[in-house]
Protein backbone atom coordinates (compact mmCIF):
# COMPACT_ATOMS: atom_id res chain seq x y z
CA UNK A 1 0.00 0.00 0.00
CA UNK A 2 1.45 3.40 -1.00
CA UNK A 3 1.82 6.23 1.57
CA UNK A 4 -1.00 8.14 -0.14
CA UNK A 5 -3.30 5.15 0.03
CA UNK A 6 -2.34 4.62 3.66
CA UNK A 7 -3.25 8.21 4.53
CA UNK A 8 -6.60 7.94 2.69
CA UNK A 9 -7.42 4.68 4.45
CA UNK A 10 -6.50 6.19 7.81
CA UNK A 11 -8.70 9.21 7.14
CA UNK A 12 -11.69 7.05 6.20
CA UNK A 13 -11.21 4.94 9.29
CA UNK A 14 -11.05 8.04 11.48
CA UNK A 15 -14.18 9.45 9.82
CA UNK A 16 -16.07 6.17 10.32
CA UNK A 17 -14.97 6.00 13.94
CA UNK A 18 -16.06 9.60 14.52
CA UNK A 19 -19.49 8.88 12.98
CA UNK A 20 -19.94 5.80 15.13
CA UNK A 21 -18.94 7.77 18.22
CA UNK A 22 -21.37 10.55 17.43
CA UNK A 23 -24.16 8.08 16.70
CA UNK A 24 -23.50 6.27 19.95
CA UNK A 25 -23.45 9.56 21.86
CA UNK A 26 -26.76 10.62 20.29
CA UNK A 27 -28.39 7.32 21.18
CA UNK A 28 -27.21 7.69 24.76
CA UNK A 29 -28.75 11.15 24.95
CA UNK A 30 -32.03 9.83 23.55
CA UNK A 31 -32.14 7.10 26.19
CA UNK A 32 -30.97 9.31 29.04
CA UNK A 33 -33.25 10.48 31.86
CA UNK A 34 -31.17 13.65 32.23
CA UNK A 35 -33.47 16.41 31.00
CA UNK A 36 -30.74 19.07 31.05
CA UNK A 37 -28.47 16.85 28.97
CA UNK A 38 -31.22 16.47 26.38
CA UNK A 39 -31.82 20.22 26.37
CA UNK A 40 -28.13 21.07 25.94
CA UNK A 41 -27.66 18.49 23.20
CA UNK A 42 -30.82 19.53 21.32
CA UNK A 43 -29.91 23.22 21.51
CA UNK A 44 -26.36 22.53 20.29
CA UNK A 45 -27.72 20.38 17.46
CA UNK A 46 -30.13 23.13 16.39
CA UNK A 47 -27.42 25.79 16.57
CA UNK A 48 -25.12 23.67 14.38
CA UNK A 49 -27.85 22.92 11.82
CA UNK A 50 -28.40 19.29 12.82
CA UNK A 51 -32.11 19.95 13.01
CA UNK A 52 -33.33 16.41 12.44
CA UNK A 53 -31.35 15.30 15.49
CA UNK A 54 -32.80 18.12 17.58
CA UNK A 55 -36.41 17.43 16.62
CA UNK A 56 -37.13 14.19 18.57
CA UNK A 57 -35.36 15.62 21.60
CA UNK A 58 -37.48 18.76 21.63
CA UNK A 59 -40.61 16.66 21.04
CA UNK A 60 -39.79 14.74 24.21
CA UNK A 61 -38.78 17.86 26.14
CA UNK A 62 -42.14 19.45 25.31
CA UNK A 63 -43.84 16.71 27.32
CA UNK A 64 -41.27 16.73 30.11
CA UNK A 65 -41.26 20.50 30.69
CA UNK A 66 -45.00 21.21 30.35
CA UNK A 67 -46.03 23.59 33.12
CA UNK A 68 -42.44 24.35 34.17
CA UNK A 69 -40.28 27.45 33.81
CA UNK A 70 -38.45 25.78 30.94
CA UNK A 71 -41.62 25.31 28.90
CA UNK A 72 -41.44 28.63 26.97
CA UNK A 73 -37.84 28.03 25.90
CA UNK A 74 -38.51 24.45 24.81
CA UNK A 75 -41.64 25.51 22.91
CA UNK A 76 -39.67 28.27 21.19
CA UNK A 77 -36.81 25.98 20.23
CA UNK A 78 -39.20 23.36 18.93
CA UNK A 79 -40.84 25.91 16.64
CA UNK A 80 -37.40 26.97 15.40
CA UNK A 81 -36.48 23.34 14.74
CA UNK A 82 -39.52 22.75 12.56
CA UNK A 83 -38.63 25.93 10.69
CA UNK A 84 -35.08 24.62 10.28
CA UNK A 85 -36.31 21.44 8.57
CA UNK A 86 -38.65 23.52 6.34
CA UNK A 87 -41.78 22.11 7.94
CA UNK A 88 -43.52 25.47 7.72
CA UNK A 89 -46.97 24.17 8.59
CA UNK A 90 -45.87 22.88 12.00
CA UNK A 91 -43.46 25.76 12.54
CA UNK A 92 -46.30 28.23 12.01
CA UNK A 93 -48.52 26.24 14.35
CA UNK A 94 -45.94 26.18 17.17
CA UNK A 95 -45.09 29.87 16.83
CA UNK A 96 -48.79 30.71 16.95
CA UNK A 97 -49.39 28.51 20.00
CA UNK A 98 -46.29 29.97 21.64
CA UNK A 99 -47.80 33.46 21.34
CA UNK A 100 -51.14 32.26 22.75
CA UNK A 101 -49.66 30.14 25.53
CA UNK A 102 -47.04 32.64 26.71
CA UNK A 103 -48.58 36.06 25.94
CA UNK A 104 -46.23 37.89 28.32
CA UNK A 105 -43.05 36.47 26.83
CA UNK A 106 -40.89 39.18 25.20
CA UNK A 107 -40.61 37.05 22.05
CA UNK A 108 -44.35 37.12 21.25
CA UNK A 109 -44.01 39.73 18.52
CA UNK A 110 -41.19 37.80 16.90
CA UNK A 111 -43.21 34.60 17.21
CA UNK A 112 -46.14 36.19 15.39
CA UNK A 113 -43.81 37.49 12.69
CA UNK A 114 -42.17 34.09 12.27
CA UNK A 115 -45.62 32.52 11.98
CA UNK A 116 -46.66 34.84 9.16
CA UNK A 117 -43.25 34.33 7.57
CA UNK A 118 -44.07 30.61 7.40
CA UNK A 119 -47.36 31.50 5.69
CA UNK A 120 -45.39 33.60 3.22
CA UNK A 121 -43.15 30.63 2.43
CA UNK A 122 -46.19 28.38 1.98
CA UNK A 123 -47.59 30.61 -0.76
CA UNK A 124 -47.36 28.58 -4.01
CA UNK A 125 -46.16 29.73 -7.41
CA UNK A 126 -48.54 31.90 -9.40
CA UNK A 127 -49.75 29.10 -11.68
CA UNK A 128 -51.30 27.23 -8.72
CA UNK A 129 -54.32 27.94 -6.50
CA UNK A 130 -53.70 31.14 -4.54
CA UNK A 131 -55.82 30.51 -1.44
CA UNK A 132 -52.70 30.26 0.74
CA UNK A 133 -51.36 33.47 -0.79
CA UNK A 134 -54.49 35.40 0.15
CA UNK A 135 -54.38 33.95 3.67
CA UNK A 136 -50.75 34.97 4.04
CA UNK A 137 -51.60 38.53 2.98
CA UNK A 138 -54.40 38.68 5.55
CA UNK A 139 -52.07 37.40 8.29
CA UNK A 140 -49.35 39.90 7.39
CA UNK A 141 -51.86 42.75 7.44
CA UNK A 142 -53.13 41.61 10.82
CA UNK A 143 -49.55 41.56 12.13
CA UNK A 144 -48.95 45.13 10.91
CA UNK A 145 -52.25 46.27 12.42
CA UNK A 146 -51.36 44.64 15.75
CA UNK A 147 -47.80 46.02 15.79
CA UNK A 148 -47.95 49.33 13.89
CA UNK A 149 -44.60 50.50 15.28
CA UNK A 150 -42.79 47.19 14.78
CA UNK A 151 -39.31 47.20 13.34
CA UNK A 152 -40.52 44.29 11.22
CA UNK A 153 -43.22 46.37 9.52
CA UNK A 154 -41.14 47.18 6.43
CA UNK A 155 -40.31 43.50 5.94
CA UNK A 156 -43.98 42.63 6.34
CA UNK A 157 -45.07 45.24 3.81
CA UNK A 158 -42.44 44.00 1.36
CA UNK A 159 -43.86 40.48 1.65
CA UNK A 160 -47.41 41.77 1.13
CA UNK A 161 -46.22 43.51 -2.04
CA UNK A 162 -44.58 40.30 -3.27
CA UNK A 163 -47.74 38.29 -2.64
CA UNK A 164 -49.93 40.91 -4.26
CA UNK A 165 -47.75 40.80 -7.37
CA UNK A 166 -48.23 37.04 -7.45
CA UNK A 167 -52.01 37.49 -7.40
CA UNK A 168 -51.75 40.11 -10.14
CA UNK A 169 -49.68 37.72 -12.24
CA UNK A 170 -52.21 34.95 -11.63
CA UNK A 171 -55.08 37.17 -12.82
CA UNK A 172 -53.06 38.33 -15.82
CA UNK A 173 -52.10 34.79 -16.86
CA UNK A 174 -55.69 33.58 -16.47
CA UNK A 175 -56.96 36.37 -18.71
CA UNK A 176 -54.22 35.70 -21.25
CA UNK A 177 -55.15 32.02 -21.31
CA UNK A 178 -58.70 32.89 -22.39
CA UNK A 179 -57.22 35.04 -25.14
CA UNK A 180 -54.73 32.35 -26.20
CA UNK A 181 -57.43 29.69 -26.45
CA UNK A 182 -59.71 31.93 -28.51
CA UNK A 183 -62.33 32.53 -25.83
CA UNK A 184 -62.33 36.25 -26.53
CA UNK A 185 -65.56 37.22 -24.78
CA UNK A 186 -64.37 35.61 -21.52
CA UNK A 187 -60.95 37.15 -22.07
CA UNK A 188 -62.30 40.71 -22.11
CA UNK A 189 -64.32 40.08 -18.95
CA UNK A 190 -61.35 38.51 -17.15
CA UNK A 191 -59.08 41.38 -18.19
CA UNK A 192 -61.52 44.01 -16.96
CA UNK A 193 -61.86 42.20 -13.64
CA UNK A 194 -58.07 42.03 -13.30
CA UNK A 195 -57.78 45.77 -13.93
CA UNK A 196 -60.52 46.56 -11.40
CA UNK A 197 -59.15 44.17 -8.77
CA UNK A 198 -55.52 45.28 -9.04
CA UNK A 199 -55.29 48.96 -9.94
CA UNK A 200 -51.72 50.05 -10.58
CA UNK A 201 -50.62 46.54 -11.56
CA UNK A 202 -47.56 46.36 -13.84
CA UNK A 203 -49.71 44.25 -16.18
CA UNK A 204 -52.44 46.85 -16.63
CA UNK A 205 -51.08 48.37 -19.84
CA UNK A 206 -50.82 44.97 -21.49
CA UNK A 207 -54.33 44.09 -20.33
CA UNK A 208 -55.79 47.24 -21.89
CA UNK A 209 -54.11 46.37 -25.18
CA UNK A 210 -55.31 42.77 -25.09
CA UNK A 211 -58.87 44.01 -24.54
CA UNK A 212 -58.66 45.81 -27.90
CA UNK A 213 -57.24 42.71 -29.54
CA UNK A 214 -59.88 40.44 -27.97
CA UNK A 215 -62.75 42.67 -29.11
CA UNK A 216 -61.29 42.82 -32.62
CA UNK A 217 -60.77 39.07 -32.89
CA UNK A 218 -64.20 38.37 -31.43
CA UNK A 219 -65.77 40.74 -33.98
CA UNK A 220 -63.93 39.13 -36.89
CA UNK A 221 -65.31 35.72 -35.87
CA UNK A 222 -68.88 36.96 -35.39
CA UNK A 223 -71.81 36.77 -37.74
CA UNK A 224 -72.46 39.80 -39.92
CA UNK A 225 -75.29 40.89 -37.59
CA UNK A 226 -72.96 41.22 -34.56
CA UNK A 227 -69.82 42.58 -36.19
CA UNK A 228 -70.89 46.22 -36.10
CA UNK A 229 -71.33 46.20 -32.31
CA UNK A 230 -68.13 44.27 -31.64
CA UNK A 231 -65.89 46.32 -33.89
CA UNK A 232 -67.29 49.37 -32.11
CA UNK A 233 -66.22 47.77 -28.81
CA UNK A 234 -62.70 47.47 -30.19
CA UNK A 235 -62.74 51.14 -31.19
CA UNK A 236 -63.91 52.22 -27.74
CA UNK A 237 -61.24 50.03 -26.14
CA UNK A 238 -58.62 51.69 -28.34
CA UNK A 239 -59.67 55.17 -27.20
CA UNK A 240 -59.36 54.08 -23.56
CA UNK A 241 -55.92 52.58 -24.21
CA UNK A 242 -54.68 55.60 -26.17
CA UNK A 243 -55.81 58.07 -23.51
CA UNK A 244 -54.06 56.13 -20.75
CA UNK A 245 -50.90 55.05 -22.56
CA UNK A 246 -50.21 57.46 -25.43
CA UNK A 247 -46.50 56.55 -25.43
CA UNK A 248 -47.03 52.80 -25.21
CA UNK A 249 -44.77 50.49 -27.22
CA UNK A 250 -48.00 48.74 -28.18
CA UNK A 251 -49.46 51.89 -29.74
CA UNK A 252 -48.56 50.90 -33.31
CA UNK A 253 -50.34 47.57 -32.98
CA UNK A 254 -53.29 49.18 -31.25
CA UNK A 255 -53.56 51.78 -34.02
CA UNK A 256 -53.64 49.06 -36.67
CA UNK A 257 -56.45 47.27 -34.82
CA UNK A 258 -58.33 50.57 -34.58
CA UNK A 259 -57.87 51.32 -38.29
CA UNK A 260 -58.99 47.81 -39.23
CA UNK A 261 -62.07 48.15 -37.02
CA UNK A 262 -63.01 51.50 -38.57
CA UNK A 263 -62.54 50.04 -42.05
CA UNK A 264 -64.65 46.99 -41.16
CA UNK A 265 -67.50 49.20 -39.91
CA UNK A 266 -67.31 51.35 -43.04
CA UNK A 267 -67.65 48.25 -45.19
CA UNK A 268 -70.57 47.02 -43.11
CA UNK A 269 -72.34 50.36 -43.49
CA UNK A 270 -71.80 50.30 -47.23
CA UNK A 271 -73.42 46.90 -47.50
CA UNK A 272 -76.18 47.74 -45.03
CA UNK A 273 -75.16 45.04 -42.56
CA UNK A 274 -74.92 47.25 -39.49
CA UNK A 275 -77.86 45.69 -37.69
CA UNK A 276 -77.20 45.08 -33.98
CA UNK A 277 -79.66 42.29 -33.39
CA UNK A 278 -78.59 39.05 -31.73
CA UNK A 279 -77.36 36.04 -33.63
Amino acid sequence: MTPTHSLSFAFLCALALSSLTQCSEYNQVLKSDDMQLKMDYATAALDSGNCFKALPLFDELMRLTRGTEQAPEVHWQRALTHDCVNDFYLSRYYFQTFAKTFPNDPRVEEAMFRAVLCSYYLSPEASLDQTDTKSAMDELQLFMDRYPSSGLRDSSQSMVDDLRLKLELKAFENAKLYHKTGNYESATLAMKHAIDDYPGSPFTEELYFLIIDSHFRYASLSTERRKFERYNNAIQAFHTFASRYPESKRMGQAQRLYDASVQAIAELEETGNNTQTNR
